[in-house]
């Protein structure tokens, strides 16, 4: 109960110092303060923050505990103070950062205090990671290097203290149709828009056929398009991005090459860093989730995951529908049940 209260209190303190992406100093200093005032040796590398249990082992095993400590900014329609954390009468805990991803972090510190002190099989890393609702290169991926080989990791995202085993990759491209500019009123010109047209109806049937059973097809959407400069002119370009939402059986440079094979128009992807990501049923992690009555499921949504080149799970308090939202909240018994689930899912795990 201690630890309980302790990370409702140190939850509001984080809602109340605002934390944008790539802004996030004010609430890695105090995040940094409060952990060596507990006594850790906090490490720090840009606005992320990692500390190791006692007694490392470099012939054992290393369990990463990873959240971030970035929000997105308000959204439209806040009808309280986003940055003041607010109790309800219905025990509901109000502010921007609360559900995603504050509560899965303070719950995740907490279970780590817990086993740390208790010595486990594995060696324990918790890691307070910037940057990751852009996904940021000063974020996860310029830490990883620092921290010792890691045989798995627990996300804490809001999922319902629910398994996300699997999760869907991205990829975005911006293409180009190049045509011929002319008068409309004659026949001259090639039409950028009908060249373009044809490869975006290709998008759309998304013809990949490796479906997964968890995270589904690859999903293509054109999401933006951008051509012309008057009613008059037939445009010689036409500039569309697509959204490529991938699953494990496809990495995001083999899909690059197929894609560029299939269309006419010029293909640029802006990264390949974000893959689709799962975890075998038969890990220890997810058999003992198993066990515990929880169901594993794929995401489709992203986080911290996607940077990470070993076996993650994704797991923590809250609902992702409440991320990104006006009059965001986390209900705080989900913050005391998630220290509990954190601790049996994690106290004495061999991997």
């Amino acid at each position: 109960m201690d630890y309980y209260y302790e990370a409702v209190d140190r939850l509001k303190g984080m809602i109340a110092r605002p934390s944008f992406s790539r802004e996030e100093k004010a609430v890695a200093d105090y995040l940094q303060h409060l952990w060596e005032e507990d006594g850790h040796e906090v490490r720090r590398k840009n606005n992320n923050l990692w500390i190791t249990a006692p007694a490392f082992d470099g012939n054992r095993p290393t369990l990463l505990l990873n959240s971030h400590i970035d929000t997105v900014r308000p959204a439209s329609g806040w009808t309280k103070d986003p940055f003041t954390p607010e109790e309800s009468p219905d025990d509901k805990l109000y502010g921007l950062g609360s559900n995603d991803a504050g509560a899965s972090l303070v719950s995740l510190y907490a279970a780590f205090r817990v086993l740390s002190g208790k010595g486990q099989p594995c060696n324990l890393v918790f890691l307070a990671s910037a940057e990751e609702e852009v996904s940021g290169r000063e974020g996860i991926e310029s830490v990883l290097e620092e921290l010792p080989p890691i045989a798995f990791a627990v996300v804490g995202e809001p999922t319902g203290m629910q398994p996300a085993v699997a999760e869907k990759g991205l990829m975005v491209l911006d293409c180009t149709a190049t045509g011929k500019a002319g008068h409309a009123a004659r026949d001259e010109g090639i039409n950028a828009i009908a060249l373009a047209m044809k490869d975006i109806e290709w998008f759309h049937a998304s013809p990949f056929p490796l479906q997964s059973d968890l995270l589904g097809p690859v999903r293509m959407s054109v999401t933006m398009i951008q051509a012309g400069t008057q009613h008059n002119v037939i445009p010689g370009r036409c500039d569309f991005t697509v959204d490529v939402r991938t699953n494990e059986y496809y990495s995001n440079e083999a899909l690059f090459r197929h894609i560029k094979e299939q269309v006419g128009c010029e293909v640029k992807a802006r990264s390949f860093r974000l893959n689709s990501t799962r975890t075998p049923d038969g890990h220890p992690f997810v058999r003992r989730a198993v066990m515990m009555g929880k169901t594993p499921f794929g995401s489709p949504t992203l986080s911290d995951q996607a940077l990470m080149p070993f076996p993650s799970v994704k797991i923590g308090p809250g609902e992702s529908a409440r991320s990104h939202i006006a009059d965001e909240y986390i209900c705080l018994m989900e913050i005391r049940e998630a220290i509990e689930t954190y601790i049996r899912l994690l106290d004495n795990l061999q991997l």
